[in-house]
């Protein structure tokens, strides 16, 4: 018998914000903007002994053709304040929120984590993202200009100016005077001093530092440039992978990437979306997934998602039809804003998905069925947990971050029927074992540095 000890499973719950995975009229669907959805999706995750509550961002409503999409028009709130209000009615559970590096500023984005890390108890998170986009741009005054490679440079500086933020106080910063009883401050406590590239700042940090050392940092990854980032500067990485043997090739890539940046490996979690449809039997859960399927792939959604790549106006072509027999125009102005563009050569997308076509004989709605599902843990409670615990303990990831197929009750299921059946397995805790985010995930507190040497 192996003495091997059993991965613990990382587990993570989000509110994904408006999109076409969400189905907006079962009959239990609520608000994506009532703190109640939030709340609940939380204290759920909680309940499960999941590791963090996830919150995406956009910021911008999404357009087609000049209009907004009609998802979008149940809001967008922002991030920070959702998840200061979740401090205050959860214990445990890590809070992660989605915050942009291309139009925020480090000084500003530091001082907000590094408030809700105290307010939480050492709990907070942030997944850098960055934008591209012009369109987005429009509400910032920088006005979207910078190009993949900008974005990246300024995303690597940004990194490393609010570490050096956060790292400007020590732990013993502030003292207590056994005489007097008053509190002495350091004289370098909180001062800081970056000249880059990018910013130019110094002053005066103002929030002492985190209880966990430093708030953890998520990004994702998938170009050679984007996957070196992450392995360098980040703790958790997004994987767009679930299934093997390409998820495993992804962590293992990853990992690699990591040693050569001179970290140790399992020091960085590599952590995949999924979704799940549970069932009384298998068939009866696949009639379930095809079902929700259904509902999420709607005439106007297989619409948008081939016009975001021919960037053409497609509403003549029958979606249940064959696939357009134009070539798509790049040149055009963009009938698609506001979407994250994921495909890099659209006259290369369009010619594997022709191929795909044909070698199914699928319609344009049946393309868009194989290219944009999620990954999928489908079956029975028994069945979902083995499947679950089989990737992981295969290193095809070290967790997932779960969303249900409906806000708020989607993880609901999960929690009650899955989480047992992993908890008796050994490969997830029955109770929270550490008082921060970085001690539940397994992360070491990081060491100090980047900070101003102590003056007289």
């Amino acid at each position: 018998m192996s003495t091997t000890p059993r991965k613990q499973i990382i587990l993570a719950a989000y509110v994904g914000g408006v999109n076409e995975h969400t189905l907006w009229e079962h009959p239990d669907a609520g608000s994506q903007i009532d703190f109640a959805s939030f709340r609940h999706v939380a204290q759920t995750a909680e309940r499960g002994r999941f590791d963090y509550f996830f919150l995406a961002e956009g910021l911008a409503l999404r357009e087609r053709a000049g209009q907004v999409f009609d998802h979008d028009v149940a809001g967008r709130p922002d991030t920070l304040p959702v998840l200061a209000a979740l401090a205050g009615v959860t214990e445990h559970i890590g809070l992660i929120g989605t915050l942009n590096a291309t139009f925020n500023e480090p000084y500003e984005l530091a001082r907000q984590i590094a408030s809700l890390d105290h307010l939480s108890g050492g709990r907070a998170g942030w997944n850098v993202v960055t934008s591209w986009d012009a369109f987005t741009g429009q509400n910032f005054r920088r006005g979207g200009f910078l190009t993949r490679e900008e974005r990246y440079t300024r995303a690597e500086e940004f990194v490393s100016t609010v570490r050096e933020l956060w790292d400007s106080w020590s732990e013993d910063a502030i003292v207590a005077d056994k005489q007097t009883g008053e509190f002495l401050v350091d004289a370098a406590a909180g001062a800081f001093s970056h000249t880059g590239a990018q910013f130019d700042i110094e002053g005066r940090f103002t929030v002492p530092r985190s209880p966990q050392g430093r708030p953890v940092i998520v990004q994702a990854g998938v170009s050679p440039q984007g996957r070196d980032f992450a392995a360098a500067n980040s703790d958790l990485i997004f994987s767009p992978y679930s299934k093997l043997p390409e998820a495993a090739d992804f962590y293992r890539d990853i990992k690699s990437r990591a040693r050569a940046h001179g970290r140790n490996p399992d020091e960085l979690k590599i952590i995949p979306g999924a979704g799940f449809v549970l069932g009384d039997s298998l068939a009866d859960a696949e009639e379930k997934a095809r079902h929700i399927r259904d509902q999420q792939l709607t005439d106007r959604t297989v619409q948008v998602i081939f016009e975001q790549v021919w960037n053409v106006d497609l509403s003549a072509y029958d979606v249940d039809g064959p696939l357009p027999d134009i070539d798509p125009d790049p040149l055009a102005e963009p009938i698609i804003q506001g979407r994250a563009f994921i495909y890099q050569d659209r006259f290369e997308t369009a010619r594997k998905w022709r191929e795909l076509a044909e070698a199914k004989g699928l319609s344009l709605r049946g393309v868009a069925a194989e290219i944009s599902s999620r990954a999928e843990f489908i079956g029975t409670p028994q069945q979902i947990a083995d499947k679950l615990d089989d990737f992981i303990q295969n290193d095809g990831a070290d967790g997932v971050v779960l969303g249900g197929h409906h806000t708020p009750g989607g993880i609901d299921e999960f929690v009650d029927k899955v989480v047992p059946l992993l908890q008796e397995r050994g490969s997830l805790r029955t109770e929270y074992t550490g008082s921060t985010l970085r001690e539940n995930l397994g992360l070491p507190v990081p060491e100090r540095r980047g900070a101003l040497a102590a003056t007289a």
